[in-house]
């Protein structure tokens, strides 16, 4: 049976979860479905202005979207699978207006109530996984910017958090901070490290 045209689809992605700092962050995004977005694709697949401007294209055009976020602290107490999957769930629960299906980009959805399927590839198959995608890509590449500001000499900036040669180098060399994950490495080797020396 053909879904009624009141029948709202929202769409799920995450960002970070590969990250050695800065929380993970998850949007959801129900589109306007008689209203399209040019250039809606993955947002690995565009670069930092095109995503900026769809961006806006999106919440300007879109029903409604939310953010949901694991801090780095749930993150190191639950691991990454389980901190990516609450902060899916704390995205949707946010929407002010519930969708009747949820599709979420990966192969893992979380604990809901809401009809859902989960996409492999989503983010470049389905329109409101890419939104969902570039949502959560500008918001949390503009946080990693502010955390670059407070905690200058990592490259956050530029790495995004991610474990760039140069990002670990730092982290060998300065030591980390409050927005690193503790239990990713080389933080955790570091911190083994110092454990050693202190016996």
């Amino acid at each position: 049976m053909k879904p009624h045209e009141n029948y709202l689809v929202a769409g799920v992605d995450e960002v970070g979860r590969g990250c050695l700092a800065g929380d993970v962050l998850a949007a959801a995004v129900i589109l306007q479905p008689k209203k399209l977005i040019d250039d809606l694709i993955d947002s690995k697949a565009i670069n930092a202005l095109q995503r900026s401007f769809v961006y806006k294209e999106i919440i300007q055009n879109c029903i409604c979207y939310s953010i949901g976020r694991a801090s780095v602290d749930e993150i190191d107490r639950f691991n990454i699978l389980q901190a990516t999957l609450l902060a899916m769930k704390r995205a949707v629960d946010s929407l002010v207006i519930k969708p009747h299906r949820v599709m979420v980009d990966g192969n893992v959805i979380p604990r809901w109530e809401y009809e859902s399927e989960a996409i492999i590839k989503g983010d470049s198959k389905v329109p409101e996984i890419s939104a969902a995608s570039i949502i959560a890509k500008v918001t949390r590449d503009e946080e990693m910017n502010i955390l670059a500001k407070k905690y200058p000499g990592y490259g956050f900036e530029k790495n995004k958090g991610y474990g760039t040669p140069q990002h670990k180098a730092a982290i060998k060399a300065k030591g980390f901070c409050d927005c690193h994950r503790r239990t990713f490495s080389p933080i955790s080797e570091l911190i083994h490290d110092r454990q050693e020396c202190l016996l």
